[in-house]
C-alpha cells in the first residue's frame, strides 16, 4: 500500500469512528429500563424527551368488548373540551416513543390518547425477538382494531374530551392504522399516516380483509401522508398509486415524500431517525391538523 493509499485508509477510519460516536446507542439493559422496546434495534442514547409540565397525563383502562384495555393519555391541564387525537404505535406496542410523541401533541393543545389495542397479546415491549413479535401483531384483526378505537374515543369523550374535532396519527402499522380507520369512521376529521404500508400481504387477507389502497374510495376524512424516499418497503411509486387512487375517488390527501429518508424516519429513538424529515414533518402533520380544524 502507498503512503497515499494510508492517508486515504486512515482517513475513512477516522470518518468512520466519528459517524459512530455520533450515533451512540442505550446498552439494552438502559433501553428497557427508559422503557424502549428491543425488539426494533439499538436505541439512540439520546431520544427526544419532552416534559409532562402543564399537562395531565397518565394511563386508564378503555373498556372494549375483549376487556379492559391500557391506554396512555396527555391533556393540557385546566383546557376544557379539548380536541381528541388518537395515537396509534408501531408494531413495538405502548413504549416511551409513543408516549412522548401523546405529549407532543398535548403541548399542541390536544387530548392524545395513545391505546394498546394489542393488550391481548401480552406486553409486546418486552418482546425483543422480532420473530416473534410479528405473528403476534399480524393476528389483529382490521374489525378489532377498529373497535377498539372506537371504544378509545368513547372512553376519551366520556373524560370531557371533543369527539366533534376528532384526528388520528400513526406511525408505520399504526400509519396503516390511520388509512383504515380513516375509511371506517366517518366522524373523524383529518389522519397523519407517517410512513403506513399501503398494500398488504396476501396472506394477510382473512384478518384485513382490504388494503389501503383497496379502501381509497372509502375514505371519509382528509389524510396527509408523509413518507421516505429511500423506504425500502414502501416505494415512492406505491405512495404514487395510492395517490392517483385517492384523486380518482374524488378524495382529499396530500402527500410527502422526503429524499434521503428511511422508513421509521420519525423515530427519534432508532437509527432510522433522520432529523431534517421528521421536524418537517412534525409541522407538516400540526398544520394538516390545524387546517381542519382538529387543533385550535
Amino acid at each position: 500500500m502507498t503512503a497515499h493509499q494510508h492517508v486515504a485508509s486512515d482517513l475513512l477510519g477516522l470518518i468512520r469512528r466519528a459517524y459512530l460516536s455520533r450515533r451512540r446507542f442505550m446498552t439494552a439493559s438502559a433501553a428497557a429500563a427508559a422503557g424502549y422496546t428491543l425488539a426494533a434495534g439499538p436505541v439512540r442514547a439520546n431520544p427526544i424527551t419532552t416534559s409532562a409540565e402543564g399537562l395531565d397525563t397518565g394511563t386508564a383502562n378503555v373498556e372494549t368488548s375483549e376487556g379492559a384495555m391500557p391506554a396512555y393519555y396527555a391533556r393540557p391541564t385546566g383546557v376544557r373540551n379539548p380536541p381528541i387525537i388518537l395515537v396509534c404505535m408501531e408494531v413495538f406496542g405502548l413504549h416511551a416513543y409513543i408516549k412522548d410523541v401523546t405529549r407532543r401533541l398535548a403541548k399542541l393543545g390536544a387530548f392524545a390518547i395513545a391505546p394498546d389495542y394489542y393488550f391481548k397479546l401480552g406486553d409486546l415491549t418486552k418482546i425483543s425477538d422480532i420473530k416473534e413479535l410479528m405473528p403476534l401483531v399480524n393476528s389483529k384483526a382490521d374489525s378489532e382494531l377498529i373497535a377498539d378505537l372506537d371504544a378509545t374515543v368513547r372512553w376519551g369523550k366520556s373524560q370531557g374530551g371533543d369527539a366533534s374535532k376528532l384526528g388520528i396519527l400513526g406511525f408505520c402499522r399504526g400509519g396503516r392504522t390511520v388509512w383504515v380507520y380513516c375509511a371506517a369512521n366517518p366522524d373523524v376529521k383529518a389522519g397523519v399516516a407517517f410512513y403506513g404500508s399501503l398494500v398488504d400481504p396476501e396472506a394477510q387477507r382473512k384478518v384485513w380483509p382490504k388494503s389501503p389502497i383497496e379502501l381509497a374510495a372509502a375514505m371519509k376524512a382528509p389524510v396527509l401522508g408523509l413518507y421516505g424516499g429511500d423506504d425500502q418497503g414502501i416505494p415512492p411509486a406505491q405512495v404514487d398509486m395510492m395517490k392517483a387512487a385517492l384523486a380518482a375517488a374524488g378524495k382529499t390527501a396530500e402527500f410527502k415524500i422526503y429524499p434521503g429518508a428511511p422508513h421509521g424516519f420519525h423515530a427519534d429513538y432508532r437509527p432510522s431517525y433522520h432529523a431534517e424529515a421528521a421536524k418537517d414533518a412534525w409541522i407538516q402533520a400540526e398544520n394538516w391538523f390545524k387546517r381542519w380544524s382538529v387543533l385550535p
